[in-house]
């Protein structure tokens, strides 16, 4: 494992570090993206991800999880001195000096930089001093290993990154077994999308694919593809998602293509009793998840 010191925003690794942040189309050549923050990072290496290059702030980090001198040096001995003096000294308990330890063991370089240039390099302040170039891992429909009676989200033409990471959170918080991001108009590896899903993106498995392709793997896995639309379709609570379910939902613009209504085993829809006639894709997913979850455990 490589360690190095970097102070200037000038340096070659610190620029492609926030290209990466800002380019899509050079995640896609390089095969790297950005994760910042130490919760995000944990849910990343525990997925099977791997990180190239750590960038770490040793005052923030130190300050961030109280680590004493004792337990930097058990972590990794560059950890030994670079912190603060007044930085607490509280020891971490075994969990957590576990968690730094998993990190620390997926990064092939560590980088250590001033809180000056961790600031600049950082989208949020509350990320623990820890921000890391990881390297694309691709999901296929084909290696998903699903388990009696699964629920599967699937969302069509999502555009907006928060909107992806809030569904990919109520997946999670639902256990539900993967999400297919079908025909995406936005990059899954997007730093927006990965801080609106607060690593769900990892927790959950995510399949980029095309509707179609989506289709097949469902009816071949029989598994019922539930469409949320306001045409022709039955209440949600109506529905039972008991058996193996997939929960589909288009944009608030534009709803679900012609593909997947006619693919569908039943239209659901969501009581609309004020004057709008559509919610969030997000808070769409997370109702009907959960109406899968209430009829799965009563």
């Amino acid at each position: 494992m490589r360690v190095e010191s970097v102070t200037s925003s000038q340096n070659r690794k610190v620029k492609t570090l926030l290209a990466l942040q800002e380019k899509a189309r050079l995640r896609k050549e390089m095969g790297f993206f950005v994760v910042e923050g130490r919760r995000e990072l944990e849910h990343c290496v525990r997925a099977g991800f791997e990180i190239d290059t750590l960038f770490y702030c040793p005052e923030i980090v130190g300050l961030a999880v109280g680590v004493s001198a004792a337990i930097r040096k058990t972590v990794h001995p560059h950890f030994a001195d670079p912190f603060r003096a007044n930085a607490a000294e509280t020891p971490l308990p075994n969990h957590e000096t576990g968690d730094l330890n998993v990190i620390l063991e997926r990064a092939g370089q560590i980088i250590e930089v001033p809180r000056e240039l961790y600031e600049k390099i950082a989208y949020r302040g509350s990320t623990e001093g820890m921000i890391a170039e990881v390297k694309v891992r691709e999901r296929k429909l084909e290696g998903l290993e699903m388990k009696e009676n699964p629920l599967v989200v699937v969302l069509e033409g999502v555009e907006k990154p928060g909107n992806l990471g809030a569904v990919l959170r109520s997946a999670d918080a639902a256990g539900a077994d993967a999400v297919l991001v079908c025909d995406p108009l936005t990059d899954l590896y997007n730093p927006n999308l990965i801080r609106a899903s607060i690593g769900a993106v990892f927790t959950v498995p995510v399949v980029c694919c095309g509707s179609q392709e989506a289709i097949t793997w469902l009816k071949d896995n029989h598994i019922k593809i539930y469409t949320a639309q306001l045409q022709d379709s039955s209440w949600y609570y109506d529905t039972d998602m008991k058996g193996g379910t997939a929960i589909v939902v288009g944009t608030e613009a534009t709803g679900l293509t012609d593909a997947w209504r006619k693919a569908a085993d039943a239209h659901i829809r969501i009581p609309m009793l004020g004057e709008l006639d559509s919610l969030n894709a997000s808070v769409s997913a997370a109702i009907l998840l959960y109406e899968a979850v209430r009829q799965r455990n009563v």
